[in-house]
């Protein structure tokens, strides 16, 4: 399924996501607060200190099937650890502050969103997601496997410029 079928959905989804954001502005922290140790090395102080985290109890997921979307109902059902809107993730409370892995993960997100904006981004994943699952969408597999170097302890390496690099080849598929 293209990502053209999930154009009709793209104003409300994205007016659910600024109303998510804009209620929880006051929860939100810099990336940079949080003091890992390892992430400096692999993202730029400008991203850490400019993307955002909302600890949460209750990850915020956009209401997808009631729209009549769904294929996606598995998604919005699944156990998730956290969840990137724009600038902002989410992440279940009892990992923000410790899970510095977790939070690599979503910084590639917001990467991510940065480079094909919200409406490609969010088209690119739809369509991922729906003809791939959730571990085979090309925007999270990207998620995982830098998460995965991260995690076996790679050396630092420019994560920004990687993911820019591999997120402008899905770019002219939207």
């Amino acid at each position: 399924m293209g990502p053209d079928r999930y154009l009709p959905f793209l104003p409300t989804i994205l007016n659910w996501i600024q109303q998510t954001l804009d209620a929880h502005a006051g929860e939100r922290r810099a990336v940079s607060s949080f003091k890992f140790s390892r992430l400096p090395s692999y993202f730029s102080e400008g991203l850490l200190n400019t993307a955002s985290v909302v600890p949460i109890d209750r990850l915020p997921v956009p209401p997808l099937s009631a729209l009549g979307l769904w294929e996606f109902a598995d998604f919005e059902n699944q156990p998730l650890s956290g969840i990137t809107y724009r600038h902002t993730y989410f992440l279940q409370r009892s990992a923000a502050a410790t899970d510095e892995s977790l939070h690599f993960h979503e910084l590639v997100h917001v990467v991510q969103w940065q480079l094909l904006g919200p409406k490609a981004f969010l088209l690119l994943y739809a369509a991922g997601l729906a003809g791939h699952g959730y571990r085979r969408c090309a925007l999270e597999a990207m998620a995982f496997d830098h998460q995965g170097r991260f995690a076996a302890g790679d050396p630092p390496y420019p994560v920004e410029a990687e993911v820019l690099r591999e997120t402008l080849a899905f770019k002219p598929t939207i």
